[in-house]
């Protein structure tokens, strides 16, 4: 089974290296010196990393036979894909793959059906479950430990808590314009009173 695992960036310095967005949990597995990656579009590869640092917090890459800024550039936007065991799972039991995610149901902690997961988006701030409810509509939901509250494989499905107008938009606590308008016009009313009788009690 093939994985995205990252996307390359910008060229960075002139003796070839490229930024690249991570996609995977295990970088140092996935893109360490020696992986020989497929590509998409198909064409560009398949590429094999010859060297990988960090700068500045981002993974610098390079790959055999690229050797200058030029070369570089034109693999900008590629996706590095690896191939993966489908039985192969992460080391830390708190990560999963995109594949081990994908059609399990979601449902709120009380059982109610929210929809299954058809597509994972990798963020740079957070990943996001894309979700096709019952009725064809899809929700987004985050990634994060403070809504995903539970994933059973083998029940195959993942738990939320979601909060207040994530699913379900009528729940939001929005302030509309014309809410904000007849405050502010009983607010005037109130004033206009008390300076034509300053004398009265409110």
């Amino acid at each position: 089974m093939q994985l995205v695992v990252a996307r390359i960036g910008r060229a960075h310095g002139i003796k070839g290296e490229v930024t690249v967005e991570v996609r995977t949990d295990e970088p140092e597995l996935r893109l360490g010196p020696g992986a020989v990656l497929a590509t998409e579009p198909a064409s560009t590869g398949p590429l094999t990393i010859e060297t990988g640092r960090v700068h500045s917090g981002r993974l610098l890459l390079r790959f055999e036979g690229v050797r200058d800024r030029t070369a570089a550039e034109a693999l900008r936007n590629t996706l590095l894909i690896a191939d993966v065991d489908p039985e192969e799972l992460p080391e830390d039991p708190e990560e999963f793959y995109d594949h081990q995610l994908m059609d399990l149901d979601v449902v709120l902690a009380d059982g109610t059906e929210i929809g299954r997961i058809t597509e994972i988006t990798h963020l740079p701030s957070q990943d996001l479950f894309i979700v096709e409810r019952p009725d064809g509509t899809e929700v987004m939901i985050p990634f994060v430990e403070e809504i995903v509250g539970e994933i059973d494989l083998e029940e195959q499905r993942v738990v939320i808590t979601p909060p207040p107008g994530l699913i379900d938009e009528s729940q939001a606590i929005v302030v509309s314009t014309r809410d904000e308008e007849a405050a502010a016009e009983s607010g005037a009313g109130s004033s206009e009173e008390g300076s034509t009788e300053p004398g009265k009690d409110v």
